[in-house]
């Protein structure tokens, strides 16, 4: 139950967004009243990944100093305080500001879950816990869009009573896990570790780690968010019907996650290969697709792509770290995918322009992934180079 108990609360990084989704539209017309409307409401959905980008680091620099387990206690309790008080907020202000608040919880959450993972777990058991929070987020997804929805029904405030569940939560972290102790796994520390220096990090390692992290978080989300839009395009125009055909298509990430954890002892750079090359073939059939049908079997290669490429950059980053430095190693792998989530609306929207339309630029970005193939296919011939997953044995002992 240890490993589930850090498992569980990583879907409280969807909920953010997926969850308040169907609701958009009543919020809109909640707070038609106030000026530039249309600009600040969307940032009730988008400003806690904006807070995860930006506090994440912080947050590994806490959690190295303060301890994991004491943190992640506060940031369960804050994300259900500040989650659920839009229920009572009036002000459109107050509610970006618990927003923000959700945010800082939420990038508190992400970091410590995935270190204490790597503290508490080794080798092969490690490397399925982490890729167990693809499949955990991406299924959760599915399950909170149609929570979403179906407590809209009753008003825009329902939603956020879900935000309670991360006390459910709390009470499995408080019964299962412990504090680690950087010695031994299985006994608890009796203060806190202190550990800020920044003497030894794997700056150049992390770097090229992180990079990577960005280039591949724009395209594992540019399917999740815009296949919608490419669906309406293709003439569906029932948001039932669009929401399940995109939610059958998703369902190639919880694959792509199992199927890592048949593949992943293998280099990285050959996992990288398959993956980006996954990722350009499926952006190639989505930007030709003339109909629903190959388009949804574009957007499924895509997503069986995106799901063995996120455990592969999460397990290569937490892969062989100390425990002096693992929270901060945690917090920046996970900034670096947040600000990818940031941007892809961003590069969606400038290689739409640049092509002509939204199904041009799926057609380009699978030049971008092809790029990232060829790129990974050249690390793959070097020796001796840091892309060799089967350090892992070494490391692990």
């Amino acid at each position: 139950m240890t490993g589930l108990s850090l498992l569980i609360p990583i879907t409280l990084s969807t909920m953010a967004i997926v969850l308040l989704a169907p609701i958009l539209p009543g919020l809109l017309n909640e707070f038609s009243g106030i000026p530039a409307h249309e600009y600040w409401v969307p940032m009730i959905l988008t400003v806690p990944a904006l807070c995860v980008a930006i506090f994440s680091p912080v947050a590994g620099m806490l959690g190295d100093w303060f301890g994991r387990r004491r943190l992640l206690i506060w940031a369960l309790v804050a994300y259900a305080v500040v989650g659920i008080a839009p229920v009572f907020l009036t002000d459109l202000t107050a509610i970006i500001i618990s927003r923000i608040g959700v945010g800082v919880a939420e990038a508190l959450i992400m970091v410590l879950t995935t270190t204490m993972i790597g503290d508490y777990f080794k080798g092969a058991a490690r490397d399925k816990w982490l890729a167990g929070q693809t499949a955990f987020a991406s299924m959760s997804a599915l399950l909170f869009f149609n929570i979403g929805g179906q407590l809209g029904r009753f008003g825009w405030r329902a939603p956020f009573w879900v935000y309670g569940c991360a006390l459910v939560m709390l009470a499995l972290v408080l019964i299962f896990t412990w504090e680690p102790s950087g010695v031994d796994a299985d006994e608890e520390a009796d203060h806190a570790p202190h550990h800020g220096a920044w003497a030894g990090f794997p700056w150049s390692r992390m770097a090229g780690i992180i990079a990577i992290t960005i280039y591949g978080s724009v395209l594992f989300y540019t399917v999740q968010i815009q296949a919608g839009r490419g669906i309406a395009l293709l003439g569906v125009s029932d948001p039932g019907q669009i929401g399940f055909l995109t939610s059958v298509a998703s369902i190639g990430v919880p694959i792509g996650t199992f199927i890592y954890s048949r593949i992943g002892r293998a280099r990285v750079a050959y996992l990288l290969l398959g993956e980006f090359a996954f990722l350009t073939v499926g952006f190639l059939l989505m930007g030709r697709a003339g109909s629903t049908t190959p388009f949804l079997i574009g957007c499924f290669i895509n997503q069986l792509g995106a799901g063995v490429l996120l455990p592969t950059l999460l397990v290569w980053a937490m892969d062989g770290l100390p425990f002096d430095i693992r929270a901060r190693a945690a917090g920046l792998w996970t900034g670096a995918f947040s600000i990818g989530q940031f941007l892809c609306p961003v590069v969606v929207t400038l290689a739409s322009s640049r092509a002509g339309g939204l199904m041009g630029a799926f057609s380009l970005l699978s030049g971008a992934a092809l790029l990232g193939a060829i790129g990974a296919l050249v690390g793959s011939l070097r020796k001796g180079q840091a892309l060799d997953a089967g350090q892992k044995v070494a490391l692990h002992g």
